[in-house]
């Protein structure tokens, strides 16, 4: 034991005894009055053996005690050190599998970053409490104004790259025709798509199921998985990636989907379920659901981000 751990030993019996303390980031002002601050060594204060019993630990309470020390910073940060904070040592098909789901080929990732870094760009300032939160959870990035303002929205923080004209530097989106939706996202959300500010539909096909209501701004992440899918564009594969407001009690959170070819059928009919039969309303679109007016086939003809006529998104 080194001796200079000695003089923590009375604040490491201090924090034993503060959970709200253990479930956020450490900062000066936050870890010991700054007794701590820039500590390398969390043995120094934390008895392994007795950290994150409080019943809000208890789902990662067996990974740290297998991980040991290596995963603190994970969780709570570098505690001022200037240590890489790493995610995938809790964060992987084997401990933690489902928070969030990263199976499939495809995933939002950065080309000049790799690994936990990846991570970082849009988590830096997580807490790691178990509970997401848009203002806690993702890193802050200038809004068009280039004013740091929190975000209301998983939305609101994904526009802040995906626009025309004030994208993130060193995160731009490059070589997009100016219609291109990674870049037109901004303008097409706010005032064009049906899922965004516009709200509402033309009631042409009208029922959605229970959760949703068309005067709901659908979040992007309803239908785009980050971390992971088998389908283009970052479309869900599964529909516990994504439909964050369907209610529990329609047990869809074990639907399969699939969009090759552009048959969008399955993503769509995860939310909408015609009030009236016609056409192919009560088709099976693959899946196990039916309720769209065309179970299969390229849907994208009337309905695509950007598309002001027809019933369009």
């Amino acid at each position: 034991m080194r001796l200079n751990r000695y003089p923590y030993l009375l604040l490491g019996l201090m924090l034993l005894w503060q959970p709200a303390l253990a479930q956020s980031l450490l900062l000066d002002r936050n870890h010991g009055d700054g007794a701590a601050w820039k500590l390398e060594e969390c043995a120094a204060c934390h008895v392994l053996h007795r950290i994150h019993q409080q019943p809000q630990a208890r789902n990662i309470r067996a990974i740290v005690q297998d991980k040991e020390y290596a995963s603190c910073m994970g969780c709570h940060g570098d505690n001022g050190t200037g240590r890489k904070r790493p995610c995938e040592i809790c964060h992987n098909s084997s401990d933690l599998p489902a928070t969030p789901h990263r199976d499939g080929r495809f995933r939002h990732e950065f080309p000049h970053l790799a690994g936990d870094a990846a991570c970082i760009a849009c988590h830096d300032d997580s807490d790691m409490d178990g509970d997401f939160q848009v203002r806690q959870d993702l890193t802050l990035f200038p809004d068009m104004q280039k004013l740091m303002r929190p975000y209301f929205s998983s939305t609101d923080f994904c526009l802040r790259c995906h626009n025309r004209d004030h994208q993130i530097s060193g995160f731009e989106i490059e070589d997009r025709h100016w219609r291109n939706p990674l870049i037109a996202m901004e303008d097409n959300y706010n005032f064009i798509d049906i899922h965004g500010h516009r709200r509402g539909g033309n009631g042409t096909y009208t029922g959605l199921r229970s959760g949703y209501k068309y005067s709901s701004r659908v979040d992007c992440t309803d239908c785009h998985a980050m971390h992971g899918t088998e389908n283009t564009g970052l479309i869900i594969d599964h529909s516990a990636k994504g439909v964050s407001r369907l209610e529990p009690a329609l047990g869809l959170d074990n639907i399969s989907v699939w969009t090759g070819n552009g048959e969008y059928a399955q993503l769509c009919v995860l939310c909408h379920q015609m009030e009236r039969t016609g056409q192919d309303s009560q088709l099976d679109t693959g899946n196990g659901l039916s309720g769209v007016h065309q179970a299969w086939g390229d849907c994208r003809g009337c309905h695509a981000h950007g598309l002001a006529g027809q019933a369009g998104l």
